[in-house]
């Protein structure tokens, strides 16, 4: 196929919304084991705020941002067997650079979609979901009955966390910024929230599970949220450290984790559970498998075209946003 111009976003140094630029490019032909796809619509998530701030360095610059998208094969390199020109895909790892018209990426790490999910559902979803399938079933298996507390629940994956914990039977207190979000969380499955700009999160947990605590506390805030964490778990239970918002947790003691109870604690990711295809599959088959229930619906609650990245970052990054958000190319 001959290749074409096309638009990306892209950084050429590390900062605020304002060094996103939209380019034009001529998008790499898929070399061997790759694909090429064609967005339809791209996912717009925390890590990519963190590679555009330096937090997590890009790995060549200019670089590319966005790891999540879903669209249609345009191209397909030697190789690959699984996917053909004009499959319906979608993905969430990868090379950075999807946020773009068209995206090179290996064919690993594309999945097809099933004709129930629309393209915008599953840019929206697609890491966040895979990010609550390792969470709930993997990093802890939960079987039903635990008490757990989840740290931003009326955002992107908190939306989702709070359903698919309704769907096993798990009572999830959600942390939330506002009424609104608390309203939010709660129509979404969770068991109880707690507005932690007025509330003592601490106190809050130990009054829901009448001083009992948590079994899992899952923390994606990170540095302003890491002690509240560990102080709402049971003895011997875990801490899964799974996001920076507010900045990496560092200088941290181990020796913490025994004066507050014997505590685990993990720092888990993506790409550290889907590192095979098959692990992928797998996941992807019980994520959408929860779609396909009702179990599970998601939020497209903000649309905003490509070149308006930059605004659409800067109201995820101030937590204006509740459902998820996606790009539209």
């Amino acid at each position: 196929m001959p290749q074409q111009a096309s638009q990306r976003i892209q950084f050429a140094h590390t900062g605020g919304s304002e060094v996103l630029e939209l380019v034009e490019v001529t998008p790499a032909a898929p070399a061997a084991g790759e694909v090429r796809v064609a967005n339809k619509a791209v996912g717009l998530n925390f890590i990519d705020i963190y590679f555009r701030t330096g937090l997590y360095p890009a790995p060549s610059m200019p670089s590319g941002l966005g790891t999540e998208g879903a669209g249609i094969v345009d191209a397909v390199g030697d190789g690959v067997t699984h996917l053909k020109e004009g499959d319906r895909v979608a993905y969430a790892q990868g090379p950075l650079g999807a946020y773009a018209e068209l995206h090179t990426l290996p064919a690993s790490k594309v999945v097809k979609l099933p004709d129930f999910i629309d393209f915008e559902t599953a840019a929206a979803s697609m890491l966040k979901g895979l990010t609550v399938q390792y969470l709930f079933r993997q990093t802890y298996e939960l079987k039903g009955g635990e008490t757990i507390l989840f740290h931003a629940a009326a955002g992107g994956v908190g939306s989702i966390a709070c359903q698919w914990a309704k769907a096993l039977g798990v009572k999830l207190i959600g942390t939330v910024s506002s009424q609104e979000k608390a309203d939010l969380a709660m129509a979404n499955g969770a068991w109880a929230t707690i507005n932690y700009t007025q509330e003592d999160v601490v106190e809050r947990v130990r009054d829901l599970t009448n001083g009992e605590m948590c079994d899992v506390v899952y923390d994606s805030v990170g540095k302003d949220t890491w002690e509240t964490s560990l102080d709402c778990l049971k003895p011997r239970s875990l801490m899964v450290s799974f996001g920076n918002a507010s900045g990496p947790v560092d200088g941290v003691n181990i020796g913490i984790l025994n004066q507050k109870g014997a505590l685990f604690v993990t720092r888990p990711s993506l790409n550290g559970y889907a590192d095979t295809r098959e692990r992928l599959e797998m996941m992807c088959e019980d994520f959408f498998a929860m779609l396909k229930s009702g179990k599970i619906k998601v939020d497209v609650a903000n649309r905003y075209p490509l070149k308006e990245v930059g605004k659409a970052q800067d109201a995820l990054q101030s937590r204006k946003t509740t459902g998820s958000t996606v790009l539209l190319p």
